[in-house]
């Protein structure tokens, strides 16, 4: 699941920068499809999602 939301963060972030005008279109179909990107992205999402819990048990909020 997380590669899965990696790969949709990378492809909007690719578009946005390309919307932007500050990467080539060929580079941002290159970033969606890199998996060494995806491994890099997917294991930023686990930490985010393994740090929200951490501080939702340290202030004592629904988990």
């Amino acid at each position: 699941m997380t590669a899965i939301i990696a790969r949709i963060l990378l492809r909007y972030g690719a578009g946005a920068l390309v919307a932007l005008g500050l990467v080539d279109a060929d580079i941002a179909s290159q970033i969606g499809a890199d998996p060494d990107l995806l491994v890099l992205v997917g294991a930023g999402v686990a930490l985010a999602v393994e740090m929200a819990y951490a501080t939702a048990k340290k202030l004592g909020w629904a988990t």
